[in-house]
């Protein structure tokens, strides 16, 4: 019985060191970045709800913005704009998008958008999907 005892006594302590070895090398080992979403990921969940690319699907709350850059703003035939938005004398492009997605009552007061993104990475990859679509 001896025998047994002390070879149990082994294997728990063999066992015990490979836990060991693993965990250190859990440790020492870094976990890989975790990737960001990509615009058209985020597109999907943030923006998908108001707005299409696609001018087939039936308007939504927001108008479709396929082709948005350089497209004169507040000007695509059949959605009705707020006042001021339809009044805008100017074209897309990514600087006025990245001012818009930040805070569009900036751009234009009176606009009823209330959609705002404060980090600049997550309107970078919106507007590089946006481009895409054009």
């Amino acid at each position: 019985m001896g025998g047994f005892l002390a070879m149990r006594a082994v294997v728990l302590g063999l066992c015990t060191a490979v836990v060991l070895v693993v965990r250190v090398a859990d440790a020492q080992m870094p976990l890989p970045a975790a990737k960001p979403p990509d615009g058209a990921t985020l597109f999907k969940q943030q923006c998908v709800v108001c707005h299409t690319t696609n001018l087939s699907e039936p308007l939504r709350q927001g108008p479709p913005l396929l082709k948005i850059v350089g497209r004169p703003a507040g000007k695509v035939d059949g959605f009705r704009y707020s006042e001021n938005l339809a009044k805008a004398d100017f074209a897309w492009d990514e600087a006025r998008l990245d001012a818009w997605l930040t805070n569009p009552q900036a751009v234009i007061p009176g606009v009823v958008m209330a959609y705002r993104q404060a980090k600049p990475e997550t309107r970078a990859a919106i507007i590089a999907y946006l481009k895409e679509q054009n």
